[in-house]
Order: C-alpha cells, then structure tokens, then sequence
C-alpha cells in the first residue's frame, strides 16, 4: 500500500506543477499564507482547478492500482487504503485551503471510486486467460 501511496502522491505533485503552470502564483506571494492562497484559489480558472481534481483522481488510480498489482493478499483493500488516504489529504487541504463546493465533495468521492477502479484493474490483469 505505501508504493501506491507514493505514486498518488507524485501523481498529484505533477498535476499539482501543472496547475501552477496555468495558474502561477503572483511574484512575491507567499504560499505559506492561508489567506494568499485562499484569495489565489478564489481566482483560478477552471481548467486549473479541473487539473488539480483530476490529479487527485488519477493519483488514487494509479496508486491503487499498483497497490493492488503488488499486493500479495487483500488487494481491494490495499487499493482502497490509497483512495482513503488521498481523499483524507483532500479534506486537509480543504479545511484549510477554501476550495468550491463542488470540488471538496468531488475530492473526495472521486479518489474512492477510483482507486475500487483501480483494484478491478488489477483483478482483470491478475485473471488467467483460457
């Protein structure tokens, strides 16, 4: 499980770097300040805020998948114990970072479901074939 939880979270640092790219920082800002980040979070575009769900949601994929594929026992529940820790990352970051509505209920649920995907992944390449 703790492969999968490093590549969920590498997964999310890239998509992270890349909504910095469409949404940088202004200079100088200071990124340690809630209320900076509230107000820069306020602002960003959708197809950057879309980003950093999508990272939270390919992270819990592919690092359920990989947990499930290496697990030697419980693979569902490795897969799910990824999900579960991206989706609690998502409620601290929300909790302290204001975020939409609909991507705090979407950031969580998202990263459950497809880490499950994830684990069905695995199950169909682990299936023998005829």
């Amino acid at each position: 499980m703790m492969v999968g939880v490093a590549l969920a979270m590498a997964t999310m640092l890239l998509f992270e770097a890349g909504y910095g790219l469409l949404h940088p920082l202004p200079a100088g800002a200071n990124a340690q300040d809630p209320a900076t980040m509230n107000a820069h979070i306020a602002h960003a575009p959708l197809p950057a805020l879309l980003l950093v769900l999508g990272g939270w949601v390919v992270g819990a994929l592919d690092g359920g998948l990989v947990a499930a594929l290496i697990s030697r026992r419980h693979k569902r529940v490795a897969a799910l114990a990824v999900g579960v820790v991206v989706a609690l990352g998502v409620v601290a970051v929300t909790s302290i970072y204001t975020h939409p509505r609909w991507m705090q209920i979407a950031g969580v649920l998202l990263p459950l479901l497809a880490s499950w995907l994830g684990a069905r992944l695995a199950q169909r390449r682990a299936a023998p074939t005829p």
